[in-house]
This record gives structure tokens, C-alpha cells and sequence, in this order.
């Protein structure tokens, strides 16, 4: 999974798309880490006030998406600590910044399958990259799957299916 968010992530932000993520452990670093590494722009929403970066180990990342013309931002007041709730709500902001949303994993409960929701309450694209069947990691994954998400496996899958969704920012 971390392997295949950093490529997606690579290759988009090659193609000039910035992405979104949430700054956390996993699959959320692996896309940062691979839009920067694509030379691309990449935001980082907060579940918590921009001058408390969390997890801690981040903030290098933090100040890499900072010095690549990315951002890192965040709802609550700058020195607010984080919650566990405010992880899934941030989730909204997520999405809502986003044209689409990819899921690389999604366990029945996760915080991509929140973001998943959300995407779809706001009309945006839903993908999903498929997983081993009866892995607890791809549940959520196979469901959205079932309910109409699309299947990528690839950058390339989602550029051409959003072709013209990204007509208005080119």
C-alpha cells in the first residue's frame, strides 16, 4: 500500500496535480512523500493547530512540503492539540480541497473510508485501488468497490478518467 500511494502520488504530482493528504503515519506520508519526490506540490491538512505538528516525526516533512510551494494547514487555532475526533472530521477538509479522492487501503473502519464519504456527500470522483480479497486492510476498499467507485491501478488510470474534470485548472 505505502508503495503504491508514494507511485500514484509520483506520478500525478508529475502531471501537475497537487495532492492531499492528512500529514499521518502510513499511506498519508507515502503520498506526500511521493509528490515531493515527483517535484510536485502537496498539502498537508492537520487534524490539530499548524504549530503543533503532528505526529512530531513529521515535521521535516512538514517543512519539505513548505519549501516545495505546498501547504500545511488546518481548521483549528495554531497551537491547538489534536483530538481523535478531529482526525476523521478533518477528513472532510480533505476531500473538499480534492477533485477526487484515491483510496489505497480502507479497513471497515478508517479514517479513508471517512474521507471516502465524504468525497461522495460533495460529488467528488471516488477511486480505489484494489487488494487481496478477504484482507481486513481492503473491506472498506472491495466495498466502495461494490457500491460504483472506480478502479485504478495507476496515476495514468486517474488522469484519464478525470480528463475532463481537470479541464478548468490546466
Amino acid at each position: 500500500g505505502l508503495m503504491v500511494a508514494k507511485n500514484i502520488s509520483h506520478d500525478l504530482a508529475r502531471a501537475g496535480i497537487t495532492i492531499v493528504s492528512g500529514l499521518a503515519f502510513g499511506v498519508d506520508s507515502a503520498a506526500h512523500e511521493g509528490a515531493i519526490a515527483g517535484g510536485g506540490r502537496t498539502v498537508a491538512v492537520l487534524a490539530n493547530g499548524v504549530k503543533n505538528i503532528y505526529p512530531r516525526s513529521h515535521y521535516q516533512m512538514a517543512q519539505k512540503i513548505l519549501s516545495q510551494n505546498g501547504a500545511v494547514l488546518s481548521e483549528y487555532l495554531e497551537e491547538r492539540p489534536y483530538y481523535d475526533a478531529q482526525f476523521l472530521e478533518r477528513n472532510r477538509i480533505i476531500s473538499g480541497l480534492s477533485v477526487a479522492v484515491v483510496v489505497i487501503e480502507a479497513p471497515i473502519k478508517s479514517g479513508s473510508l471517512s474521507t471516502a464519504r465524504h468525497a461522495l456527500d460533495q460529488g467528488r470522483e471516488v477511486f480505489v485501488v484494489p487488494g487481496r480479497a478477504g484482507h481486513q486492510n481492503y473491506e472498506g476498499s472491495h466495498m466502495l468497490l461494490r457500491n460504483g467507485a472506480r478502479i485504478v491501478n495507476s496515476a495514468k488510470d486517474v488522469l484519464e478518467d478525470l480528463a475532463g474534470a481537470l479541464e478548468p485548472y490546466n
